[in-house]
């Protein structure tokens, strides 16, 4: 990266930092999904937006810091949940309670909040709730945006194999490095800013056991390509160029041509959701799917 773009980058985080600290914090308000409570905010007016954030951060960390919500709610209703496990949600320890509960959280955030259906953005662990959701819910989704993240097939055994080994490390105790870093060797590696947040925000900053459960249950969210190819929502991906999940968004453009991707270029998965480049190309995609709703109407 030159040092030019390197400054571009410092002086865009350092706006949307700024931005963060002097806007009045969003009110946060919950409701019981089954027995667990689950927090979200609820800023904007327009057509309903659920924003679902990535492993081990917050609505907070994903959305609000880094300019997305801000960006959103100009033109729409920006509902941005904490996931269970995660920020002031409840934090269960079983896998049991993870997996299809993390969609069907969202399920019953959107009844109560009595919208019939909204436009579901995810980022890494939040793409992978909301494309499961376009598959096993695809009545409650105006569209689907997957970003920083994409799809990975069932087969995946450098995933699967890893899965138990970070979960174990976890439960002794110790932080882990992102699951991005467990696809198999022809993966690139996560960068080292990466390595280190998901390491300290797994170690200091979470409830380790809820990770736990998390982790365990990823596999209950792998979709596959049958079920993949069948997605009739529209669908976008925009992922970071130096994002190891980058391929996992390309996998998924091989089987779902037709959908709106775009790369951020310069930008790992850190990085990527405080560009003005991932905000435009979501405002795009959310406005053209709206144009298009209001033409069929």
């Amino acid at each position: 990266m030159s040092f030019s773009r390197g400054l571009e980058n410092a002086l865009g985080l350092g706006r949307t930092a700024l931005c963060y600290l002097v806007e009045a914090r969003p009110a946060s308000r919950s409701f019981m999904s089954d027995d667990v409570r689950i927090h979200y905010t609820d800023v904007g007016t327009g057509p309903p937006v659920v924003l679902v954030h990535g492993f081990a951060v917050s609505g907070e960390l994903n959305w609000r810091l880094p300019g997305v919500t801000r960006a959103l709610a100009r033109d729409y209703r920006v509902i941005s949940v904490d996931l269970r496990g995660h920020g002031r949600s409840g934090k269960p320890h079983g896998p049991a309670d993870y997996g299809e509960n993390l969609t069907l959280d969202i399920v019953r955030l959107l009844d109560h909040l009595e919208l019939e259906r909204a436009h579901l953005v995810g980022y890494s662990l939040g793409g992978f709730v909301v494309l499961k959701l376009a598959v096993t819910a695809p009545e409650h989704l105006t569209s689907a945006s997957i970003l920083g993240a994409g799809w990975e097939p069932p087969d995946n055994s450098a995933l699967m194999a890893a899965l138990p080994r970070l979960a174990d490390s976890l439960e002794a105790g110790h932080g882990v490095g992102p699951i991005a870093g467990n696809l198999g060797e022809e993966r690139a590696m996560p960068g080292l800013g990466h390595r280190l947040w998901v390491k300290l925000m797994t170690r200091h900053f979470n409830d380790q056991r809820a990770l736990v459960g998390i982790i365990r249950s990823v596999p209950d969210l792998v979709v596959s390509e049958e079920a993949l190819r069948g997605v009739a929502v529209p669908l976008c991906s925009i992922v970071g160029s130096r994002d190891p999940l980058i391929e996992s968004a390309r996998a998924m453009a091989a089987v779902v041509g037709d959908h709106a991707a775009t790369v951020i270029p310069d930008a790992d998965h850190i990085q990527a959701p405080a560009r003005p480049e991932l905000h435009a190309a979501l405002r795009q995609f959310l406005a053209s799917v709206e144009a298009g709703s209001a033409a069929r109407a």
